[in-house]
């Protein structure tokens, strides 16, 4: 493993920790594994599209952020992909030569190397850029460049014999390493991780009140975005197909803005489950409770609110199993936090190699809502059942969190060096 007071890291994402900066699961694996890699001694820097109105720089749990770019944010304030092509393209042209004075030159300096770890195919041509300018000023043998997949979207735009040439590409899952074989290209796999205080015990009085609140023996929870690949409408014929066998589901859920969200309800309301909508602020556990209690038995109660992360391990353990039952996973972060909870996850067949069918999770094979309809029945009729998935599922989940992630990441940069010609000292 590379000592890690002998290495540097930083990170280029689009997405980051801010809430501006968060349209799905990148901005919390750029958060958490830049926490993780400082946690352990790496001087760490993550460079994203940040709220324009916080500062331009500054240090928070060990890792320096680098709002960058935060003109071109102030001008599309609704999220960070508003303006995502002028981004890219100041990322292109300014960060390389930010990137050799700012940190490769100074680290050098101390007798540092540097991984740079670029995250999805906006930061493609970053990656092609930086190794220019770094071969041009002598320090490329001081970097070493990582440019990962978190999903196949803007496949289409990366120049993949270039990228291939100058970085390490990786993955995080077997399967998108084998979706990324048919574009030619053989990436390692670097999983995704949970913080380990996802696995800190979940308040079980707050658990047990969201299952009271639901008044019925099938709770079940999803939440992610509006798109096909999510399964909402097997999730939804699921609790259709429940209802009609006389066992009184609901689904709680919480979508995005995606305009498939239409179809989802359409949908819902042809199968003949009402939908309420629930419009009023959750900061906590005992809010979702009221959503529940005063949605008067509603089928499906459409969280049309924003929900803190920290309300989601009282759901998780709360609902009878938590729907993240993808057609196309490329990790599948909703299952593994789920497990970590001690939450019942019904996952799909793809990323989510954690899960082991009916030893610590549900994996679901078709897009059949009566097969997620049989695994949430089973779970009805055999608690003992969700109590053993609810056992191992905690005990599994220990394996991703991140400290043990960035071990394995170390350990795989030791390789990555070595192959790209970076010189580490102290090895």
């Amino acid at each position: 493993m590379l000592a890690p007071d002998r290495l540097e890291a930083v990170m280029i994402s689009l997405e980051g920790p801010d809430r501006y900066s968060q349209a799905g699961g990148l901005g919390v694996r750029a958060r958490e594994l830049c926490r993780a890699l400082a946690a352990v001694g790496v001087r760490t820097t993550l460079v994203f599209a940040g709220d324009p109105a916080l500062p331009a720089e500054e240090v928070d749990q060990g890792v320096r952020l680098v709002r960058w770019g935060q003109q071109i944010s102030a001008r599309h304030p609704t999220g960070v992909y508003e303006g995502e092509e002028e981004i890219i393209a100041d990322l292109e042209a300014y960060l390389p030569g930010w990137l050799a004075q700012e940190v490769v030159g100074p680290a050098r300096r101390r007798g540092h190397a540097v991984a740079l770890l670029a995250e999805e195919w906006q930061t493609a041509g970053t990656v092609l850029r930086a190794s220019d300018r770094l071969h041009a000023l002598g320090l490329r043998h001081s970097c070493a460049l990582l440019w990962n997949a978190n999903n196949t979207f803007g496949f289409d735009r990366v120049d993949w014999t270039r990228l291939g040439y100058v970085a390490s590409v990786t993955t995080v899952s077997r399967y998108m390493r084998q979706l990324m074989l048919s574009w030619g290209v053989n990436a390692l796999v670097i999983p995704n991780g949970i913080p380990e205080a996802a696995l800190a015990p979940v308040d079980a009085s707050a658990a047990r009140r969201i299952a009271d609140a639901a008044d019925t023996p099938c709770l079940a929870f999803k939440i992610g975005r509006f798109h096909p690949d999510k399964r909402w409408h097997q999730a939804v014929g699921a609790i259709a197909a429940l209802r009609a066998r006389g066992i009184p589901a609901r689904l709680l859920m919480r979508g995005g803005i995606e305009p498939f969200g239409h179809e989802v309800l359409d949908h819902a309301r042809h199968l003949g489950l009402a939908v309420a909508d629930w419009f009023e602020p959750v900061d906590g556990p005992a809010a979702i409770a009221t959503a529940l209690a005063d949605s008067a038995g509603a089928p499906l109660v459409h969280l049309r609110t924003f929900l803190p992360d920290s309300v989601l391990p009282a759901i998780y353990a709360g609902a009878t199993a938590v729907l993240a039952n993808s057609g196309h996973e490329p990790f599948g972060l909703v299952g593994l936090e789920a497990m970590a909870a001690g939450g019942v996850a019904v996952v799909g067949p793809t990323g989510e190699e954690y899960a082991r069918p009916y030893a610590n999770a549900v994996v679901i094979e078709t897009d059949d809502g009566a097969e997620v309809a049989g695994a949430l029945r089973g779970l009805v009729e055999r608690p003992e059942l969700g109590e053993r998935l609810r056992r191992a599922a905690r005990h599994d989940a220990a394996e991703f969190v991140w400290p043990r992630v960035v071990e394995g990441l170390l350990e795989r940069l030791r390789f990555v060096c070595e192959h790209q010609g970076v010189a580490v000292h102290g090895w």
